[in-house]
């Protein structure tokens, strides 16, 4: 019964775009403990003091979900047709192009759990879609759907790193998947490339340093000692993704959804310093650059600009 309830989520997760699916047990996250714990004695959190919360329920599933036996961890690609990233222009994080993925997945997740209910039967859970305390790219990681790069993003061997995770925790046991190993190798070229020094260590993140947390979290003044390290983005940084060779097997997503306004790509740094509400408002109705308001983003452009 269990190979038969897995093949029928796995076939499901097909059906409605997910790129991978794969499982795990529903169990306390051992060795991500001492991980998170250092990682927040270091401060690396900047001001995000949310991820000081809730420690307990970020390592244990069972605390979110009773009875929770499995996680059912899925990939959906977000990698643009069109990079609109121009040299010498302002950039903005490809994540970001289309409507907010929040929106998008999380419809996905409701119709993925209606439709197991329908097929097996009751089966109790919930949906998380980077909105709660769950360590999704270490449940990822646990079920074989890649293995964590240096620049702490989970790394697929088929399709790089440009998509977003999702997952599912239910009371239903299941087969479960592998972790793969580690295919970063010698390769530093994240490390390398980061301007504001965030990757410190292999696999650690300064997120304080991070060009995304200081666009996007930080909601106070932008550190002056980041100056002139941009690099043009105004919200959110692909630079360590752009530079990992596992990226050159990107492939464009099929979610229209997800494809930006026609009038985004034309936008030169002139019209990003004259941005008003109504042409904020008509690129980013739905996405989330609504994250950081016209005054987060005209912050960014004028930190930039200066």
């Amino acid at each position: 019964m269990k190979q038969h309830h897995t093949s029928i989520i796995k076939a499901t997760a097909t059906e409605l775009g997910f790129s991978f699916c794969g499982i795990s047990k529903a169990e306390f996250l051992e060795e991500e403990a001492s991980r998170l714990e250092e990682w927040l004695n270091r401060s690396y959190q900047g001001k995000m003091t949310y991820l000081e919360n809730h420690f307990d329920k970020r390592l244990d599933p069972t605390l979110l979900v009773p009875g929770a036996k499995s996680v059912i961890s899925l990939v959906y690609n977000y990698y643009p047709e069109r990079d609109l990233a121009q040299p010498g222009e302002l950039k903005i994080a490809k994540y970001a192009y289309g409507e907010d993925y929040h929106f998008v997945i999380k419809e996905k997740l409701k119709t993925f759990l209606q439709q197991i209910q329908g097929k097996i039967g009751e089966v109790n859970g919930r949906a998380f879609v980077d909105s709660a305390p769950v360590m999704e790219r270490a449940w990822a990681k646990r079920s074989g759907l890649g293995w964590i790069g240096k620049n702490s993003l989970l790394l697929n061997r088929e399709m790089g790193s440009f998509f977003f995770l999702a997952e599912l925790i239910v009371d239903l046991e299941l087969d479960y998947d592998h972790p793969i190993k580690d295919y970063c190798g010698t390769c530093t070229a994240c490390m390398d490339a980061c301007p504001t020094e965030a990757i410190p260590e292999p696999y650690v993140v300064d997120g304080s340093k991070c060009i995304s947390y200081l666009t996007i979290e930080l909601k106070e003044e932008i550190p002056s000692d980041v100056k002139g390290k941009f690099e043009n983005w105004i919200f959110g940084c692909d630079i360590c993704q752009d530079v990992c060779p596992w990226n050159s097997f990107s492939k464009p997503h099929r979610e229209k959804r997800f494809d930006p306004h026609p009038d985004l790509a034309g936008m030169t740094t002139q019209d990003w310093r004259e941005i008003t509400d109504d042409v904020f408002e008509k690129l980013f109705r739905k996405s989330a650059v609504k994250r950081t308001k016209l005054d987060g983003l005209k912050r960014n452009i004028a930190f930039i600009s200066e």
